[in-house]
């Protein structure tokens, strides 16, 4: 068996011999079809959102102890509920409240 075969010969070795070669396919083009406008941007209206996970932390704060109570709802990009009541409860600290109470952590659709 010879060393050098063709590219030709490589490619029947491999994929066997086929009934077209690339050269006698057909190649058939069309011209761009135009969308109207309003057309495209009623389409681009009408594409769903991607859905992303949320949960919604809902926390009772107060800035003194046995102070008056606030509600604070919190809504989290994640599916782990522990690190939805840990932004929840950092975001709280930001907003200067000193006690922290985690009421509940519930998924929400977006």
């Amino acid at each position: 068996m010879s060393a050098e075969l063709s590219e030709e010969e490589m490619r029947q070795a491999l994929f066997g011999t086929s009934k077209q070669t690339d050269s006698e396919t057909p190649v058939k083009t069309t011209a761009p079809v135009e969308i109207p406008k309003t057309e495209l941007q009623s389409r681009l209206a009408r594409r769903p959102k991607p859905l992303s996970p949320k949960l919604r932390v809902t926390l009772h704060v107060t800035r003194e102890f046995e102070g008056p109570v606030e509600v604070l709802i919190y809504d989290a990009n994640t599916l782990s509920t522990l690190s939805a009541e840990l932004e929840a409860k950092a975001d709280a600290k930001r907003r200067k409240f000193k006690y922290i109470d985690v009421l509940s952590v519930l998924p929400i659709q977006s």
